[in-house]
Protein backbone atom coordinates (compact mmCIF):
# COMPACT_ATOMS: atom_id res chain seq x y z
CA UNK A 1 0.00 0.00 0.00
CA UNK A 2 0.82 3.63 -0.35
CA UNK A 3 0.35 6.68 1.51
CA UNK A 4 -2.18 9.15 -0.63
CA UNK A 5 -0.86 12.46 -0.73
CA UNK A 6 -2.32 15.05 1.26
CA UNK A 7 -4.78 17.51 -0.23
CA UNK A 8 -3.05 20.85 -1.02
CA UNK A 9 -3.70 24.48 -1.74
CA UNK A 10 -2.37 25.23 -5.47
CA UNK A 11 -1.08 28.63 -6.19
CA UNK A 12 -0.73 27.27 -10.10
CA UNK A 13 -2.68 25.92 -12.99
CA UNK A 14 -3.23 22.07 -12.15
CA UNK A 15 -1.52 19.51 -14.07
CA UNK A 16 -2.29 18.81 -17.18
CA UNK A 17 -3.49 14.89 -17.14
CA UNK A 18 -4.37 12.50 -19.99
CA UNK A 19 -8.48 12.69 -19.01
CA UNK A 20 -7.94 16.67 -20.02
CA UNK A 21 -6.21 15.74 -23.20
CA UNK A 22 -9.21 13.35 -24.22
CA UNK A 23 -11.43 15.90 -23.12
CA UNK A 24 -9.94 18.36 -25.22
CA UNK A 25 -10.10 16.31 -28.18
CA UNK A 26 -14.19 15.68 -27.39
CA UNK A 27 -13.83 19.42 -27.39
CA UNK A 28 -12.43 20.15 -30.38
CA UNK A 29 -9.67 22.34 -28.38
CA UNK A 30 -6.65 22.11 -30.32
CA UNK A 31 -3.02 20.54 -27.63
CA UNK A 32 -0.02 22.26 -27.89
CA UNK A 33 3.04 20.16 -27.36
CA UNK A 34 6.65 21.10 -28.20
CA UNK A 35 10.22 19.20 -27.56
CA UNK A 36 12.77 19.93 -24.50
CA UNK A 37 15.31 18.78 -22.89
CA UNK A 38 16.92 20.59 -20.23
CA UNK A 39 14.88 22.11 -17.20
CA UNK A 40 15.37 25.93 -18.04
CA UNK A 41 13.51 25.45 -21.77
CA UNK A 42 11.17 23.11 -20.24
CA UNK A 43 10.05 25.98 -17.59
CA UNK A 44 9.97 28.36 -20.66
CA UNK A 45 7.39 26.29 -22.21
CA UNK A 46 5.33 25.11 -19.01
CA UNK A 47 5.08 28.95 -17.81
CA UNK A 48 3.99 29.70 -21.55
CA UNK A 49 0.91 27.08 -21.04
CA UNK A 50 1.93 24.46 -23.43
CA UNK A 51 0.04 21.15 -22.75
CA UNK A 52 2.73 18.50 -23.56
CA UNK A 53 6.66 18.35 -23.29
CA UNK A 54 7.91 15.41 -25.40
CA UNK A 55 11.40 14.91 -24.50
CA UNK A 56 12.49 13.37 -28.43
CA UNK A 57 14.86 11.35 -29.39
CA UNK A 58 15.58 14.42 -31.56
CA UNK A 59 18.18 15.35 -29.28
CA UNK A 60 20.21 13.04 -31.13
CA UNK A 61 20.33 15.64 -33.60
CA UNK A 62 19.51 19.05 -32.18
CA UNK A 63 21.50 18.46 -29.27
CA UNK A 64 23.98 15.64 -29.42
CA UNK A 65 25.04 16.79 -33.18
CA UNK A 66 24.45 13.33 -34.51
CA UNK A 67 22.99 12.81 -38.15
CA UNK A 68 19.71 10.90 -36.94
CA UNK A 69 18.62 9.59 -33.78
CA UNK A 70 18.98 6.00 -34.07
CA UNK A 71 22.63 6.68 -31.52
CA UNK A 72 20.55 7.98 -28.66
CA UNK A 73 20.48 5.66 -25.60
CA UNK A 74 18.28 4.44 -22.92
CA UNK A 75 20.27 6.29 -20.37
CA UNK A 76 20.46 9.46 -22.85
CA UNK A 77 16.70 9.93 -22.54
CA UNK A 78 16.57 9.49 -18.70
CA UNK A 79 18.77 11.98 -18.42
CA UNK A 80 16.97 14.65 -20.10
CA UNK A 81 13.65 13.23 -18.67
CA UNK A 82 14.86 13.87 -15.36
CA UNK A 83 16.14 17.34 -16.43
CA UNK A 84 12.75 18.41 -17.68
CA UNK A 85 10.78 17.02 -15.05
CA UNK A 86 12.70 19.52 -12.85
CA UNK A 87 11.55 22.60 -15.14
CA UNK A 88 7.67 21.80 -15.25
CA UNK A 89 5.11 21.73 -12.73
CA UNK A 90 1.87 21.49 -15.02
CA UNK A 91 3.04 19.86 -19.09
CA UNK A 92 2.41 16.52 -19.12
CA UNK A 93 5.93 14.41 -19.60
CA UNK A 94 6.27 12.52 -22.63
CA UNK A 95 9.44 10.37 -23.35
CA UNK A 96 10.66 8.52 -26.57
CA UNK A 97 11.79 4.86 -26.10
CA UNK A 98 15.00 5.36 -28.40
CA UNK A 99 16.04 2.76 -31.20
CA UNK A 100 15.62 -0.76 -30.16
CA UNK A 101 14.94 -0.18 -26.67
CA UNK A 102 11.84 -1.82 -27.20
CA UNK A 103 12.53 -4.80 -28.96
CA UNK A 104 10.18 -7.58 -27.15
CA UNK A 105 7.52 -6.62 -23.96
CA UNK A 106 10.59 -7.42 -21.29
CA UNK A 107 12.91 -5.28 -22.61
CA UNK A 108 10.53 -2.15 -23.24
CA UNK A 109 9.06 -2.90 -19.88
CA UNK A 110 12.60 -1.99 -18.22
CA UNK A 111 13.32 1.14 -20.84
CA UNK A 112 9.74 2.25 -19.84
CA UNK A 113 10.40 1.62 -16.25
CA UNK A 114 13.42 3.70 -16.43
CA UNK A 115 12.35 6.55 -18.43
CA UNK A 116 8.92 6.72 -15.83
CA UNK A 117 10.91 6.66 -12.85
CA UNK A 118 13.13 9.81 -14.45
CA UNK A 119 9.96 11.65 -14.88
CA UNK A 120 7.97 10.85 -18.01
CA UNK A 121 3.95 10.70 -17.51
CA UNK A 122 3.83 8.82 -20.95
CA UNK A 123 6.18 6.75 -23.20
CA UNK A 124 6.02 7.12 -26.92
CA UNK A 125 7.20 4.38 -29.13
CA UNK A 126 7.43 4.15 -33.00
CA UNK A 127 5.85 1.49 -35.45
CA UNK A 128 2.85 -0.09 -36.40
CA UNK A 129 2.16 -4.06 -36.47
CA UNK A 130 5.53 -4.87 -34.99
CA UNK A 131 4.88 -2.85 -31.69
CA UNK A 132 1.54 -3.92 -30.62
CA UNK A 133 1.98 -6.56 -27.62
CA UNK A 134 3.96 -4.39 -26.03
CA UNK A 135 1.88 -1.44 -26.64
CA UNK A 136 -1.13 -3.83 -24.77
CA UNK A 137 1.36 -5.27 -22.52
CA UNK A 138 2.31 -1.63 -20.99
CA UNK A 139 -0.89 -0.08 -21.80
CA UNK A 140 -2.22 -3.45 -19.31
CA UNK A 141 0.16 -2.26 -16.64
CA UNK A 142 -0.75 1.50 -16.45
CA UNK A 143 1.69 2.86 -18.44
CA UNK A 144 -0.01 6.08 -21.13
CA UNK A 145 1.70 4.57 -24.11
CA UNK A 146 2.27 7.16 -27.12
CA UNK A 147 1.84 6.25 -30.93
CA UNK A 148 3.41 7.41 -33.49
CA UNK A 149 3.08 6.51 -37.17
CA UNK A 150 4.08 7.75 -40.79
CA UNK A 151 7.79 8.99 -40.89
CA UNK A 152 9.09 7.35 -37.90
CA UNK A 153 13.05 8.38 -37.71
CA UNK A 154 14.42 5.56 -36.34
CA UNK A 155 13.23 3.69 -39.42
CA UNK A 156 15.03 6.19 -41.56
CA UNK A 157 17.39 4.06 -43.14
CA UNK A 158 14.29 1.33 -43.99
CA UNK A 159 12.02 4.11 -45.26
CA UNK A 160 15.11 5.97 -48.04
CA UNK A 161 15.31 8.80 -46.25
CA UNK A 162 12.80 11.43 -44.50
CA UNK A 163 10.06 10.92 -46.76
CA UNK A 164 6.48 11.91 -46.72
CA UNK A 165 4.44 8.76 -45.84
CA UNK A 166 0.80 7.62 -46.94
CA UNK A 167 0.36 8.87 -50.58
CA UNK A 168 0.45 5.58 -52.68
CA UNK A 169 -2.85 3.63 -52.32
CA UNK A 170 -1.19 0.50 -50.25
CA UNK A 171 0.81 3.14 -48.06
CA UNK A 172 -2.54 4.94 -47.11
CA UNK A 173 -4.63 1.58 -46.39
CA UNK A 174 -1.51 0.47 -44.71
CA UNK A 175 -1.29 3.36 -41.60
CA UNK A 176 -5.12 3.10 -41.36
CA UNK A 177 -4.89 -0.53 -40.54
CA UNK A 178 -2.40 0.49 -38.01
CA UNK A 179 -3.56 3.38 -36.45
CA UNK A 180 -6.73 1.31 -35.54
CA UNK A 181 -4.61 -1.61 -34.15
CA UNK A 182 -3.08 0.76 -32.15
CA UNK A 183 -6.23 1.87 -30.76
CA UNK A 184 -7.23 -1.30 -30.21
CA UNK A 185 -4.26 -2.47 -28.70
CA UNK A 186 -4.41 0.52 -26.00
CA UNK A 187 -2.46 3.78 -27.36
CA UNK A 188 -3.87 7.18 -25.11
CA UNK A 189 -2.25 9.19 -27.93
CA UNK A 190 -1.11 9.00 -31.59
CA UNK A 191 1.75 11.38 -33.52
CA UNK A 192 1.19 10.96 -37.36
CA UNK A 193 4.56 12.60 -38.90
CA UNK A 194 4.86 14.05 -42.56
CA UNK A 195 1.57 12.53 -43.55
CA UNK A 196 -0.93 14.25 -46.57
CA UNK A 197 -3.28 15.96 -44.40
CA UNK A 198 -6.22 14.17 -45.82
CA UNK A 199 -4.89 10.90 -44.75
CA UNK A 200 -4.12 12.51 -41.22
CA UNK A 201 -8.14 13.94 -41.49
CA UNK A 202 -9.02 10.20 -42.13
CA UNK A 203 -7.22 8.81 -39.33
CA UNK A 204 -8.27 11.23 -36.77
CA UNK A 205 -11.80 10.37 -37.55
CA UNK A 206 -11.19 6.53 -37.42
CA UNK A 207 -9.69 6.24 -33.59
CA UNK A 208 -10.49 7.54 -30.60
CA UNK A 209 -7.46 9.26 -29.05
CA UNK A 210 -5.71 12.13 -29.70
CA UNK A 211 -4.00 12.95 -32.57
CA UNK A 212 -1.35 15.23 -32.60
CA UNK A 213 0.22 16.41 -35.75
CA UNK A 214 3.77 17.56 -37.05
CA UNK A 215 3.23 18.16 -41.08
CA UNK A 216 0.03 16.31 -41.10
CA UNK A 217 -2.05 19.05 -41.62
CA UNK A 218 -4.66 20.90 -39.72
CA UNK A 219 -7.61 18.44 -39.08
CA UNK A 220 -6.01 16.39 -35.91
CA UNK A 221 -6.34 17.44 -32.33
CA UNK A 222 -3.33 18.92 -31.93
CA UNK A 223 0.29 19.79 -33.27
CA UNK A 224 3.84 19.22 -31.75
CA UNK A 225 7.15 20.87 -33.46
CA UNK A 226 10.94 20.70 -32.65
CA UNK A 227 11.65 23.66 -30.24
CA UNK A 228 14.64 24.09 -32.05
CA UNK A 229 12.85 24.38 -35.67
CA UNK A 230 9.97 26.78 -34.08
CA UNK A 231 13.27 29.27 -33.02
CA UNK A 232 14.94 28.80 -36.60
CA UNK A 233 17.95 27.20 -35.20
CA UNK A 234 17.27 24.12 -37.84
CA UNK A 235 19.92 23.48 -40.13
CA UNK A 236 20.29 22.69 -43.66
CA UNK A 237 16.35 23.12 -45.61
CA UNK A 238 14.15 24.04 -44.09
CA UNK A 239 10.84 21.34 -43.84
CA UNK A 240 7.82 22.93 -45.24
CA UNK A 241 5.86 21.99 -42.05
CA UNK A 242 8.00 24.38 -39.67
CA UNK A 243 7.47 27.92 -38.84
CA UNK A 244 10.17 30.50 -37.55
CA UNK A 245 8.17 31.73 -34.68
CA UNK A 246 11.26 33.64 -33.40
CA UNK A 247 11.18 35.76 -36.32
CA UNK A 248 9.69 39.38 -35.53
CA UNK A 249 9.71 38.68 -32.17
CA UNK A 250 12.05 39.81 -29.14
CA UNK A 251 12.18 36.73 -27.21
CA UNK A 252 11.70 32.86 -26.91
CA UNK A 253 9.43 33.25 -24.68
CA UNK A 254 6.99 35.45 -26.98
CA UNK A 255 7.84 32.85 -29.79
CA UNK A 256 6.43 29.88 -27.94
CA UNK A 257 3.60 31.79 -26.83
CA UNK A 258 3.06 32.97 -30.89
CA UNK A 259 3.35 28.77 -30.98
CA UNK A 260 0.66 27.97 -29.43
CA UNK A 261 -1.71 31.29 -29.98
CA UNK A 262 -1.40 29.75 -33.61
CA UNK A 263 -2.52 26.38 -32.54
CA UNK A 264 -5.36 26.98 -30.67
CA UNK A 265 -6.72 29.09 -33.34
CA UNK A 266 -5.95 27.07 -36.08
CA UNK A 267 -3.62 29.54 -37.88
CA UNK A 268 -0.55 26.77 -38.24
CA UNK A 269 -0.24 25.07 -39.83
CA UNK A 270 -1.56 26.85 -42.80
CA UNK A 271 -2.03 24.61 -46.25
CA UNK A 272 1.30 25.64 -47.35
CA UNK A 273 2.64 24.23 -44.51
CA UNK A 274 0.92 20.66 -45.09
CA UNK A 275 1.28 18.03 -47.71
CA UNK A 276 -1.30 17.37 -50.45
CA UNK A 277 -2.71 14.09 -50.69
CA UNK A 278 -1.22 13.74 -54.53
Amino acid sequence: MSQHPQATDRTGPAPVTLAQLRRARSEGRPITMLTAYDASFARVLDQAGIDCILVGDSLGNVVQGRDSTLPVTVADMAYHVACVRRGVSRALVIADLPFLSYTDVPQAVASTRTLMQAGAAMIKLEGGQAVLDVVAQLSAHGVPVCGHLGLTPQSVHQLSGYRVQGRAPEQRRQLLDEARALAEAGIAMLVLECVPAGLAAEITRSVDVPVIGIGAGAAVNGQVLVLHDLLGLGSGRRPRFVRDFLAGRDSIEAAVTAYIHAVRERSFPAAEESYPDD
